[in-house]
């Protein structure tokens, strides 16, 4: 048998690089979802961009009372705790929150309460813009 057949040594990266750009497809399409958090009916008001330094830290307030920081529900009772925690290595103590619009003003000022008695200086609340007609 005469075997002409030589080996190839070549590394075949067609297949590398197919899967490379799935990922990155795949992370396009799921990385502006993650940032959203827990979505919430905010009020509609006219008011001027707040800009921060490093990214916010996100508190939401959904409809039925329950308390999420960036995307994971926490109890009331240990908001304090988590948030003096969380900044613990933070040079700017800032914080966003977005409440429900129908939420009630008394529960949103003992949020806003707990966020100062962890040592917040900086409370930014989030609205929709307001649509002009």
């Amino acid at each position: 048998m005469n075997n002409n057949k030589k080996l190839m040594s070549d590394i075949n990266v067609t297949p590398l690089v197919d899967v490379m750009l799935v990922l990155l497809i795949i992370f396009m399409v799921t990385t502006p979802m993650m940032i959203e958090g827990v979505k919430v009916n905010l009020p509609k008001t006219t008011t001027k961009f707040i800009s921060t330094k490093e990214e916010p830290l996100i508190l939401t307030i959904t409809k039925k009372r329950k308390i999420y920081l960036l995307r994971y529900k926490i109890p009331f009772k240990n908001l304090k705790y988590k948030i003096q925690k969380i900044f613990e290595n933070r040079r700017d103590k800032e914080l966003l929150l977005k409440a429900d619009k129908d939420i009630p003003y008394g529960f949103v000022m003992k949020i806003i309460s707990e966020i100062k008695n962890a040592g917040i200086d900086k409370i930014g609340l989030v609205t929709e813009p307001e649509t002009r007609k």
